[in-house]
């Protein structure tokens, strides 16, 4: 099992994004850099980032390299939304889940959100949420 947010955990849906067709096809033709941090959690902060460049999808540790987007949100939030007991958008309303950057950008990649999904699916049946 791989440790919820973990650099291993982080690894494997590095993997993941790398192997999927579908992301770099929804990515075809966009530009997205996002950082996403995660406070709280049992060991400490965590910090991982997306880039997209036009069908080119990466993901690792650490914050994007030309961040157009921040989420910021605890633990608790973060096991919730990554679970599934907890909408995203419904998670964003309620102010447990902090966007900084170009929102507009946020709307117009949800194509990429959407592939990318499938592939935290992937990874989600063998992740430890404890």
């Amino acid at each position: 099992m791989l440790r919820y947010l973990s650099l291993d955990w982080i690894a494997a849906l590095g993997e993941e994004v790398e192997r999927s067709d579908a992301l770099r096809e929804a990515a075809a033709g966009r530009r997205l850099a996002v950082t996403q941090i995660v406070t709280d959690g049992p060991e400490g902060d965590v910090c991982y980032h997306l880039d997209v460049d036009d069908g080119a999808v990466r993901f690792g540790p650490g914050p994007a390299d030309e961040e157009q987007l921040r989420f910021l949100q605890d633990w608790e939030t973060a096991v919730a939304v990554a679970t599934g007991a907890l909408n995203a958008q419904e998670a964003f309303i309620g102010g447990r889940i902090k966007l900084t950057g170009d929102q507009q950008l946020l709307l117009d990649s949800v194509p990429v959100f959407a592939a990318l999904e499938s592939v935290f699916s992937k990874v989600r049946e063998r992740t430890d949420y404890a």
